[in-house]
């Protein structure tokens, strides 16, 4: 009796707790931007390095941006494993953030940034291995053979970016998310100008067309982990944390901490990179026209999905240090504002997809181009359809994204990890290549496959956290 009164006691206390007016979660809109707004800036600098890439390679021929999109594929896959694989330092850099634990953190950052070297290494000399399997995916020929050169050069790229990551999540974890979108900005720039000259061979230089993208690539992506280093080393915060960082005394038990995160982590964003990049495949399939307007409608997404990544990042951020903290009610109120924040905006970016579903295409063709002029309708025709399904999954695409990285801060990644392959492989991916291929929604079906996946992660992986949060709230 006294057992169950108790209960009932708790219970009605928890009730009175977690009864929240709409206010207690805006009032933190303010501050989760802030975390969020530079990781964005950052975020979308690695994007509109590829954007720009398009842009300036559409307006060659849209058989080189289909080569673009072929060799991009293979690489985004590269990233996705090693990108997925540092976000494991943010959370754990967030915990001891909170406990005020520098030893710890200095600990966490220096093997964190050993991991990431040595996979740039491995991911750079996988890229080159696979490279032949372009040759046997009935991709057209005239565009694997643009393809091929294209990924040799920019594959490099892999070791400086993913080590860029490494210092990335270590400075996001500590809240300090601004240094990462100074050296992306400045990697953007310079990718712009390089790309500029040498695609189209001004100021003297050689024109190299799309290898000239991937040299802009890999010197901007070497010059961005090169300035991040220098703006923390001299920044006095984070030299208690730089100092003495020597890879001699390596530690087991640290690697295997920040690899039970990382590679369930890399798994997450490689079952959902994965799947956009069979996408890619199955437009190939398709056609070079439909594998050009897959790449304009993926690049134009990914544009609004770094908003979901930056906000996805603060989760991990705030949760984390809630974590440390160990007060799982307001961890949970400031997880439900991200959400919440997430959905406004996404809301927003579904308006504007859908209003200007007809013009974003037009930037990246070249209507000039007589002799290819039929080609080029048809992409933009094409493209403009897929905008349409990309502004519906807006919402459920960013919400999946923030909700996953709410879960990261708990450290919560093997579950999270089956029930995002179970969305994107198990349901998403039949149902594209399904409609892609052996129906008459061709392009457009294979995008509703992306669709269904997403917004069945969503679902699921938002039930998730829910339960493991209320868990942990009662335990307390």
């Amino acid at each position: 009796m006294f057992a169950s009164r108790k209960f009932i006691s708790l219970h009605l206390h928890f009730q009175k707790r977690t009864k929240l007016t709409l206010a207690n979660y805006t009032q933190e809109f303010k501050y989760n931007l802030k975390l969020a707004y530079p990781v964005i800036l950052g975020m979308l600098g690695h994007t509109l390095v590829g954007l720009v890439d398009d842009i300036m390679v559409g307006k060659i021929s849209t058989t080189a941006l289909a080569a673009v999109s072929l060799g991009n594929s293979f690489l985004f896959i590269a990233m996705s494993l090693g990108i997925g694989f540092s976000t494991a330092i943010t959370p754990l850099i967030a915990e001891a953030d909170g406990e005020k634990d520098v030893e710890r953190g200095r600990s966490i950052f220096k093997h964190g940034l050993f991991l990431c070297t040595v996979l740039g290494i491995f991911l750079f000399v996988l890229m080159l291995g696979i490279k032949p399997l372009m040759y046997h995916m009935q991709q057209p020929q005239e565009v694997v053979e643009l393809a091929v050169p294209y990924l040799e050069i920019v594959a490099f790229s892999l070791i400086p970016m993913i080590m860029f990551q490494g210092f990335k999540q270590f400075s996001d974890g500590l809240s300090e998310t601004k240094y990462a979108m100074w050296a992306t900005l400045l990697a953007n720039g310079i990718n712009i100008v390089l790309n500029y000259v040498l695609i189209y061979g001004k100021f003297g230089f050689p024109k190299l067309g799309i290898t000239g993208a991937a040299i802009g690539t890999l010197i901007s992506r070497v010059a961005m982990v090169l300035f991040i280093w220098y703006l923390l080393h001299s920044k006095s915060k984070f030299q208690p944390y730089l100092s003495k960082l020597r890879f001699a005394n390596i530690k087991t038990q640290m690697l295997k901490k920040i690899l039970s995160l990382g590679i369930p982590s890399s798994l997450q964003m490689f079952f959902e990179v994965a799947i956009f990049v069979a996408g890619v495949w199955l437009s190939g399939v398709l056609g070079s026209n439909a594998q050009a307007a897959n790449q304009i409608a993926l690049k134009l997404s990914s544009l609004t999905f770094m908003v979901g990544m930056g906000l996805s990042v603060a989760a991990t951020i705030r949760v984390g240090n809630q974590k440390g903290l160990q007060n799982f009610t307001e961890l949970r109120r400031i997880a439900f504002s991200l959400f919440l924040l997430t959905f406004f905006i996404e809301i927003i970016f579904a308006g504007i997809f859908v209003a200007l579903h007809n013009v974003f295409p037009d930037l990246f063709v070249n209507y000039n181009n007589i002799a290819d002029l039929s080609n080029t309708m048809e992409v933009v025709k094409i493209a403009a359809t897929l905008l349409l399904v990309a502004a519906v999954f807006q919402i459920s695409d960013g919400i999946q994204v923030v909700v996953l990285g709410a879960l990261r801060g708990l450290q919560d990644v093997k579950i999270p990890t089956l029930l995002i392959f179970i969305s994107y492989w198990v349901i998403g991916f039949p149902i594209s290549y399904y409609l892609g291929l052996h129906t008459e929604y061709k392009s457009t079906g294979v995008w509703l496959g992306l669709l269904t996946a997403l917004t069945v992660a969503a679902v699921l992986l938002f039930i998730r956290f829910n339960y493991v949060t209320k868990k942990l709230i009662e335990k307390r």
